[in-house]
């Protein structure tokens, strides 16, 4: 199989991962309180409570992975082992039971947590193969970039076509729209990771030998550097989910413009592209630290000017493609920042934990996410949030902070953070370094 054949495999299986992912963060809540039938803050609360939940089934599956080892490697047999249950959960976390309130929400507990878990399975090892998959500092920030690319791509499908998606198949009836086209992402992503699996080779072996060792032991091999990494991820997805959540209601409720919503998603998501095919030749020339900094600066920039252009479709449109390219810029580094994390780990602690360190990744995710959904569902409730109601300008107002000005607070805290980062002054003599031990570990010496 040819590079791109190689790239495009790897990086394909983020866009599985978003189909569902990028759902859960757009829609989810949408779905619970106008669809499903439960209450904002009862959804808030759950997406909590189940976040951390899923978040300690993160280290449980780094810790596995980094103790695999099989003739497919230490992560690609888990993209075939996860593929089926993630279908199979998708479509039972979008099925309403017929049951009481109480029922529901227990179902709705249950069946997200497997969803989370069956996730886990498969994007754990999506994020700790890189630095196996090649030891080219320039390759694997392609690697990362189609990812994002692909992961961006699954989130545009997921923006663009779900509502519609879910009118066709609905006819008028939402809880069936949204159960067929769940299921029919979650049959699309259980095909895309087992593409994913047949396209990538685990050739680059870690310089530590591989043993059994107590989680103490393990901890031990975290750098101060992998938890900036690891905050860097809870700010990052809760922006994230602010972003994605609240779009939906701010362009509903505060500017009445749900027609714009397709839109909306296509040009806040596909606007990021740019960004993403660029990084890989702006790291040649720029610090990821520097290009992290930019990438803020235009996401507050573009949060500013929809939030003073409110009322013009220019500055809405504007807005909405410079945050893009922010958020974007955001996502790729961030990600970009993990293989040399991993390396630090080998070089500094002579230790192999890339498991542990993306689940911790995990951890630090989605117990983001589940916080942010939390807050939301918190502002929602004491604003006076009502669905599909006329709102009521304290609501409205609350609507609007969790849209605009949350975000501007969570990227001064990302921006505080990669203050810290130092990898890049490192990162030559990471790769010289380890690259003798691998040569020494061939050599038998």
């Amino acid at each position: 199989m040819g590079k791109w054949g190689k790239r495009i495999g790897y990086g394909i299986g983020d866009l599985g991962c978003n189909l569902v992912f990028s759902t859960m963060a757009s829609y989810l809540m949408v779905f619970y309180t106008d669809v499903f039938g439960i209450t904002a803050a009862a959804a808030g609360t759950m997406m909590l409570v189940t976040k951390f939940i899923d978040a300690l089934t993160d280290t449980g599956m780094g810790l596995i992975v980094d103790r695999t080892n099989t003739k497919w490697g230490q992560g690609r047999p888990y993209f075939v082992v996860g593929a089926v249950p993630f279908a199979v959960f998708t479509f039972l976390t979008f099925y309403i039971p017929g049951f009481g309130s109480s029922g529901k929400l227990i179902w709705a507990y249950v069946t997200y947590c497997l969803l989370c878990t069956a996730y886990t399975v498969v994007n754990i090892p999506l994020n700790t193969i890189v630095p196996r998959l090649t030891s080219d500092i320039h390759e694997r920030n392609v690697l990362v970039s189609t990812r994002m690319v692909c992961a961006m791509a699954g989130t545009a499908i997921v923006m663009s076509i779900t509502e519609p998606l879910v009118r066709f198949f609905g006819g008028g009836n939402e809880a069936k729209g949204y159960l067929i086209t769940m299921t029919v992402y979650g049959i699309a992503a259980m095909l895309i990771f087992f593409v994913t699996f047949a396209s990538t080779e685990e050739v680059v072996p870690p310089t530590v030998e591989q043993k059994h060792s107590s989680l103490k032991e393990n901890f031990k091999g975290l750098t101060g550097q992998a938890w900036i990494l690891f905050l860097l991820n809870l700010f990052y997805f809760s922006l994230y989910v602010v972003r994605s959540t609240t779009v939906i209601y701010y362009f509903k409720y505060n500017l009445g413009r749900t027609e714009w919503l397709s839109l909306v998603g296509i040009l806040g998501i596909l606007s990021g592209l740019p960004m993403l095919l660029l990084l890989p030749a702006l790291e040649k020339r720029y610090s990821k630290r520097n290009l992290m900094f930019f990438s803020i600066i235009l996401y507050i920039v573009g949060d500013l000017l929809i939030y003073i252009g409110r009322n013009q479709t220019m500055c809405l449109l504007g807005g909405l493609v410079i945050t893009g390219l922010g958020i974007y810029g955001i996502f790729g580094l961030t990600f970009a920042m993990q293989p040399d994390v991993i390396d630090y780990s080998e070089y500094k602690k002579n230790a192999s934990v890339a498991g542990l360190i993306a689940a911790f990744q995990g951890f630090f995710v989605k117990g983001g996410m589940g916080l942010t959904s939390f807050i939301i569902g918190a502002f929602l409730k004491n604003g006076g949030y009502v669905a599909n109601a006329v709102q009521t300008e304290k609501a409205l107002s609350y609507i609007e902070i969790c849209f605009i000005w949350i975000p501007v607070i969570l990227c001064i805290l990302i921006a505080a953070l990669t203050y810290f980062y130092k990898l890049d002054s490192l990162r030559e003599k990471m790769t010289h370094e380890l690259d003798a031990r691998r040569e020494k570990q061939a050599n038998g010496i």
